[in-house]
Formats: structure tokens, sequence, C-alpha cells
């Protein structure tokens, strides 16, 4: 009997197969003009990203992380003041906390979707807060209404982490629009994937921009590249990866859409005790990840591995759990902690097959 073929957890190949003519004549402009830093291709980037997030302003930046990084530097924030974040989070969010300084301050998230709870946050809030981060995790945006409630109510800014989030909504508005600024990850494997590392800024806030920008480009004066007025840092978007982005935004919309359609398949056939984390009603995922939660993740596994099928775990161990972080686990998070053993994330991608996905649902359903 012939063995079915692999399931990939994330196929790039054919994700990125049918770009190849289009990148092949990016590859040869970048080449030909040779400004391999600050080429025409990112300001390009930078205008379209903006606009297709519905901000003002966006700055291409190394990586995701520095782009958190780098909004919580451009608000003041540093020693002595404390960042409420969640919990359940990629480590990246609380590094950017820990890097100018400040407190992680972790919490709890809500049992349905696992997103930060804006309650948790209210009650998080104290006289040392300087920044709410607000985590569009898996794909599906935070509860921004809820979050800026009770951040507009103290006075303090709300900052997107939509590192996983590209084209996702809340009531109409896409990520990146709803608070003093967002960070973005364009990491390979992200809705919107560089060949490498690279990420962005996007904001309304023409003053924290400006510093944001001097920040990541050596403290360098707008007034003249020869004068610093700040000790800044490194942190620059590639003019190949801006070509790349600048490709791949023209098809995001698309291609978040047949995510979404893969995820409304495995919804309709994946076993009962497959249960796939909720959303909410009034947010619009782009489905960076497709998790669902099992009661025996081992046997799952082990289905999985012995079928020749992709997975993987976003997170087995939360923030407030890790060594790196321990000293600021303030409280238990009691539905993070919870969900750390039941999540799974299965295959997904653009261009995933409608039968790759009926395979993984038939395993499953034979554990």
């Amino acid at each position: 009997m012939t063995r079915p073929a692999p399931v990939p957890f994330l196929d790039l190949g054919a994700v990125n197969a049918p770009l190849r003519d289009a990148l092949d004549v990016a590859w040869k402009t970048v080449l030909g003009h040779g400004r391999f830093v600050g080429g025409p291709e990112v300001a390009a980037f930078e205008a379209d990203f903006a606009a297709y997030c519905g901000t003002d302003h966006c700055i291409g930046v190394a990586n995701g992380t520095d782009a958190l990084e780098l909004v919580l530097d451009g608000l003041g924030i540093g020693p002595g003041d404390e960042v409420v974040l969640p919990a359940n989070t990629f480590v990246a969010t609380a590094e950017a906390v820990r890097a100018v300084g400040a407190r992680p301050r972790f919490v709890d998230v809500r049992p349905d979707t696992l997103l930060v709870d804006p309650e948790a946050v209210a009650a998080a809030i104290g006289p040392r807060t300087a920044a709410v981060v607000a985590v569009h995790l898996f794909g599906q945006m935070a509860d921004v209404d809820g979050l800026l409630e009770v951040t507009d109510r103290h006075g303090i800014p709300l900052v997107e982490d939509a590192a996983q989030a590209h084209g996702a909504r809340y009531a109409g508005r896409r990520a990146g629009s709803a608070g003093r600024a967002a960070a973005f990850s364009f990491y390979p494997g992200k809705n919107l994937g560089a060949f490498g590392d690279g990420g962005a800024v996007v904001s309304d806030d023409a003053d924290l921009v400006a510093r944001i920008r001097r920040t990541a480009d050596h403290g360098r004066s707008a007034a003249s590249r020869h004068h610093h007025d700040v000790s800044g840092r490194n942190s620059r978007l590639d003019t190949l990866q801006a070509a790349v982005l600048g490709i791949k935004l023209g098809g995001l919309d698309d291609a978040n859409a047949r995510r979404v359609q893969a995820v409304e398949r495995y919804r309709e056939q994946l076993p009962a005790w497959c249960a796939p984390v909720a959303q909410d009603p009034l947010a619009e995922s782009v489905h960076h990840l497709a998790v669902v939660r099992v009661p025996d993740r081992g046997a799952a596994v082990a289905a999985l591995d012995a079928g020749g099928i992709g997975w993987g775990v976003h997170y087995p161990v939360p923030c407030h759990l890790q060594p790196a972080f321990a000293e600021f686990a303030d409280a238990p998070c009691p539905v993070v902690e919870r969900a750390a053993g039941e999540i799974l994330s299965l295959p997904l991608f653009p261009g995933i097959a409608p039968a790759q996905v009926d395979r993984v649902c038939s395993v499953l359903a034979g554990v």
C-alpha cells in the first residue's frame, strides 16, 4: 500500500512559488540600483503598509521584537515603569518590555479566545503602569474596545503586538489602527512574511514616529545625516525584504481568505474532542495558526507523527513560568496555565489542499 504523502505544518515553498516571476523582477531591480539599505522599495512599502493598516505612518525595522521595543522606548517607558501584557504570548513581547528596563506585569486571558482579558488588565493597573500591550494572538485581534476603555480611563497608551495579525480586524478596524502604535513582524512564516527577518511600526502619532525613526537609524538627526541627536541603534528593514513584502502585500487579503477557508473546513470535520479556539463575534481573524484544544495532546501528537503530519504548540510554557521571567510572576494565570497543556496547532498555510485538511481530520478522528 502506498503511504500517503506527508502534510507539512507550513509549506513556504507552496506559498512563495506563485510569486516567483514577480520576485525575480524585484531581485533584478534591487541588484541593478544597488541601494540595498534605504532603497526606494523601503519607502514604497512603508507607504503601502500604512495605507493597508489604516494608519498615517509606517517605519520598517529589522524585526518584530525591535518594533515593539522601539515603540515602548519612543513612548518614554523605562526603569521604574510597569507594562501590562498577557501571559499567553511569545516571549518576544516580554523581552521588549525588559529591553527598555520596564517590568512586565503578566495577566490572564479569556477562556474562549485565549486573548488578553480586559477585566484582568483593569485589575492589574497600578501607579507604575505606563502602558498595556494587546497581543493579537493566532491571527485574531484582542478586544481592543474593552482594552481602550481601560487605558483611556487611566490615561495610558494601548500598544498593539500585531506580529500574528496582518490584515485582521476588530469591529471593522484593521490590526495596527486601534492603539497608539503597533508592532508587526515579517518573519518568514507570518501571514505577511519576508525572506528573513523584518518588522514595522505603524502609528498615527507623527511625533512618536519621528522619535522611533531617529532611534532606529543610529539616533541620526533629521536635519543632517552626520549629526546624531541621541544614542540610537541600527534597526532598519533591508531593501530586498521590503521589495519582497511589497509584492506579497498585494496578495495578502487573498492569502488570508484561503487560510479562513481551511480553518472553516477544519471546524466542519474535526472530531468533537478537538475544539478550535473560539472567535470573538466582533473579530475577523486571519488565522495565522489553526489552534485546537485537546484533552490528551500526547495521543493526538502521536497519531499525527505516525501519519506524517506536522504540528506545533503555541506555546507550551507560558511567559510567566519561563525561567527568564519567573521573578515577574506576581500571581497565577489559571486560564493560560490550563490552556498550555491542551493547545495544539494544526497544519495551515495559504495553498493547503482540502485533501490535506481532510487527512489531518481523519487521522485525529481515529485517535
